[in-house]
């Protein structure tokens, strides 16, 4: 089974980008399934239930969070009705929109995909993600398990990823938007890398025009962060998943432009 992970794709350019090339993606490598986070889909950070039926509707199969998942209070109510829409595991259930984490009936395999978010540098008021991960495990069912850690500090990734070889299929990174060159199967099979990278404007900071990031690190004061239009590119990986055993055969980074 070959599944198609996206980095975080950054507003309506973004969006438009992803759609213009995803159909084409998907014949050509045979991809299974397709897993997107899509937490700043919609212009000025969030999601909204616009943005998200956009990637749904371009192919994606199921959506991943972050930190800007509650950015958007219209996208409240969406996060509770739609399946495959998922914010990290680690915000508590009894007070926030959403699940965190979803399971994908593929007829003949069934994959779960859980999401979770890093303490490092982020909130750290939430569980603690090792001990969420470990939660959710004993409650899924589903041989085949993804885990998209959004997270700040590639040391809090590399040790989930560690920490879970051999118990899930794959673990990506996402959420500094920066694609890392260390796609690989980890000992006892776990495909893992650490930033999948960023779908959205290449010549920007994130996704933003680098004359704003630039001036709030010179001056220290407030920016309105507007996105950088032009052309754009598309990063992800491929995890190609034996069915049978559930360990990763192959991890290919991507990038399209």
């Amino acid at each position: 089974m070959k599944i198609l992970c996206i980095g975080d794709v950054v507003g309506k350019v973004g969006c438009e980008f992803l759609r213009s090339k995803l159909p084409n993606l998907k014949r050509f490598y045979g991809i299974d399934l397709v897993v997107c986070n899509g937490e700043n889909s919609a212009d000025g950070n969030g999601i909204t239930p616009v943005s998200a039926r956009y990637l749904f509707d371009s192919g994606v199969d199921v959506i991943t969070l972050g930190n800007h998942s509650f950015r958007r209070r219209e996208a409240y109510s969406y996060l509770d009705e739609t399946p495959y829409i998922i914010r990290p595991a680690n915000y508590p259930d009894a007070t926030t929109p959403g699940v965190g984490f979803c399971v994908v009936d593929m007829g003949r395999v069934q994959v779960a995909v859980i999401n979770l978010m890093g303490n490092m540098f982020m909130e750290s008021s939430l569980e603690n993600p090792f001990f969420t991960v470990d939660r959710l495990l004993k409650k899924i069912d589903s041989r085949i398990v993804l885990v998209d850690f959004h997270a700040e500090t590639t040391s809090e990734k590399l040790s989930l990823g560690y920490y879970l070889d051999g118990r899930v299929s794959a673990v990506f990174g996402t959420h500094t938007h920066v694609q890392t060159s260390d796609d690989h199967v980890l000992e006892h099979g776990t495909g893992y890398i650490t930033d999948l990278g960023m779908t959205g404007p290449m010549n920007s900071v994130l996704g933003v025009k680098p004359e704003i990031t630039i001036e709030k690190f010179r001056t220290g004061m407030p920016v309105r962060f507007d996105l950088k239009q032009g052309d754009c590119k598309l990063e992800g990986a491929i995890f190609d998943i034996d069915e049978k055993t559930a360990k990763t055969l192959s991890v290919e980074r991507l990038i399209i432009v």
